[in-house]
């Protein structure tokens, strides 16, 4: 059944990002909206939902460990390896003409983030406060889509000879509902399984949070960048990635730490937070020189990921318990 729930859920999560690309863009088309707005609100809503889900219920059940690190190990995966493979199959564009701004934002998100968490516990008012945040930096996203920049007549050409994009407004909304309920719940069937398989071997709740659950939250964002880099949008990959990092640390630390208090480990402190931040940063010289990210920097984002991945594992160890009940 554990191993079921692991291809069933991601069976579900690759159709529900290919519904959620095929219905934003239609919906981009049909209201004049650039695709990079569309990646930072609609998509980046729909792919940080698992992380919300998973967040509330660990902190609900006295496992801060994995709600903060299912939080923290999403960012860290969105960069190194939602934008790492990708790469390596196809170069992902950095020229969205708010990327330098809203990278920007993510950072400082990010370094505010790390300053609260450095208080031990995240409260009330500071998930208000990423909130109020969260709302204010859609409304700027949305009133500078108003302004029109050329954006999104320039990306028009990669929506040419693509025949299988809904047509009617009702039809880009039901997909874009429909590929929100699947990722989802893909990524709930992948979790569960996930958690059951990696418990087996004794592994630790923050390990968990930041590995295997992290891996299968992020799951929703790495399939809908999958299927933009491979229809050539890149603007959906790079704008799908940073407006999930900013929904992840705003949208769900803010809400779930609005509604109870959320303990922050120490071993998250000490060394993934800045893992997190340091992510975010290598990002910094693609944006301002609007550089593609190409396969090499594809293939170090993917291997710097694994040895991510690695590090969790050698520095906690995998206990025997497994071994021993067999």
């Amino acid at each position: 059944m554990m191993y079921a729930l692991l291809a069933g859920g991601f069976i579900i999560l690759l159709v529900g990002g290919d519904f959620m690309v095929r219905g934003a863009v239609a919906l981009a088309q049909k209201l004049d909206v650039p695709p990079l707005v569309i990646g930072l609100t609609i998509i980046a809503l729909g792919t940080s939902a698992p992380e919300f889900v998973v967040s509330l219920k660990s902190v609900m059940n006295d496992a801060p460990g994995l709600a903060i690190g299912n939080v923290v190990g999403s960012n860290i995966a969105n960069i190194l390896l939602v934008l790492g493979l990708p790469a390596i199959i196809f170069p992902i564009a950095c020229s969205g003409s708010s990327l330098n701004r809203d990278n920007l934002v993510m950072i400082l998100t990010s370094v505010l983030f790390i300053i609260f968490c450095w208080q031990g516990v995240l409260v009330t008012w500071q998930g208000a406060l990423f909130l109020v945040l969260l709302a204010a930096f859609l409304i700027h996203a949305y009133r500078a889509a108003l302004k029109g920049d050329g954006e999104f007549a320039e990306a028009e050409d990669d929506f040419d000879g693509i025949s299988s994009f809904p047509t009617s407004l009702g039809t880009a909304i039901f997909m874009i509902a429909a590929g929100m309920g699947g990722l989802i719940a893909g990524a709930q069937m992948l979790v569960i399984g996930a958690i059951d398989i990696a418990r087996i071997f004794g592994v630790s709740e923050a390990v968990i949070g930041l590995t295997v659950v992290a891996l299968g939250t992020s799951l929703p964002e790495l399939t809908t960048s999958l299927v933009a880099a491979m229809r050539k949008h890149a603007d959906v990959a790079i704008g799908n990635v940073v407006g999930s990092n900013l929904f992840n640390i705003l949208g769900v630390i803010g809400a779930t730490s609005v509604l109870m208090p959320v303990p922050v480990p120490q071993e998250v402190l000490d060394f993934d937070l800045w893992i997190m931040l340091a992510a975010s940063l290598a990002l910094v010289p693609f944006v301002l020189r609007r550089a593609p990210i190409g396969r090499v920097a594809g293939i170090a984002f993917t291997l710097a990921y694994l040895a991510y991945i690695g590090s969790q594992f050698s520095d906690h160890g995998i206990s025997l318990a497994f071994l021993d009940s067999q």
